[in-house]
């Protein structure tokens, strides 16, 4: 049986004499290896398992089986055949419910007083909760003496890359109240913040850090910096700190 073969080649071939002699090995029959014959590594024998139980199963005789068949039916029978007593556990159903009917009552009427007592003290602690955010509404109207920012600020907006509309927080100490306490910072702070005087601000007392934050844009910073310092009568530096950046600016 003869092949035909059809051979392609480049007319810059160095030696086309080479091709025939290359298409002669490519169709030869592709060499294969006879596969040894199989052995496993047990012996092929049902008799003789390869792995065995180390103990033999349990052997259950036929007396054995029925005891346990009776055993079970017995049992089914009398949980059939008990009556469920809805009244146990019951105080009315009791023979001595009467003399306890007084001490039921008692303990009624003492709950009622104590919750009538708890709710009274809630109502007197939200009337004494002291305020912790303050928040401004938006206005236009104090946006209109804003000036723009200083080339120190600037200057650092741009080395750090920070845009205008960056959140910042003013942080007001003790130290800068000048004999005046936080507290009386805070409600200053919460009537000028109720009149809309601090554009885009929103203020947190954190009493167990004996700090005011008060927050606003960078593009308000300067604006807010000077009239907190002028209407809470503030002395000292005030720092200007961005999250993840630190303190950027002081006034």
């Amino acid at each position: 049986m003869s092949t035909e073969v059809i051979l392609h080649y480049r007319p810059c071939e160095s030696d086309p004499t080479q091709l025939p002699k290359i298409a002669e090995k490519a169709i030869q029959d592709f060499p294969t290896r006879p596969l040894s014959r199989f052995i496993p590594w047990f012996l092929h024998d049902a008799s003789k398992l390869p792995l065995k139980p180390k103990r033999s199963p349990p052997v259950i005789s036929e007396e054995a089986a029925e005891d346990v068949k009776q055993y079970l039916t017995i049992s089914e029978h009398d949980v059939k055949s008990q009556s469920y007593d809805c009244t146990v556990d019951l105080l009315e159903f009791q023979p001595n419910f009467k003399k306890r009917k007084h001490l039921i009552r008692s303990h009624s009427l003492n709950e009622q007083t104590n919750s009538g007592n708890l709710d009274k003290q809630s109502e007197k602690g939200r009337q004494h909760k002291k305020r912790f955010w303050s928040v401004s509404l938006p206005n236009s109207n104090c946006t209109e003496n804003i000036f723009p920012l200083s080339k120190k600020l600037q200057d650092c907006l741009k080395a750090l890359n920070l845009h205008s509309l960056y959140r910042a927080r003013w942080t007001i100490e003790h130290a800068i109240c000048n004999n005046q306490t936080l507290e009386d910072i805070w409600a200053k702070l919460n009537h000028i913040i109720r009149h809309n005087e601090l554009p885009s601000c929103n203020a947190t007392f954190q009493r167990h850090l004996g700090q005011i934050w008060v927050f606003c844009d960078i593009m308000y910073c300067e604006y807010v910096g000077s009239l907190l310092k002028g209407r809470l009568a503030l002395t000292g530096k005030m720092n200007l700190l961005v999250h993840k950046y630190g303190v950027i600016f002081s006034m």
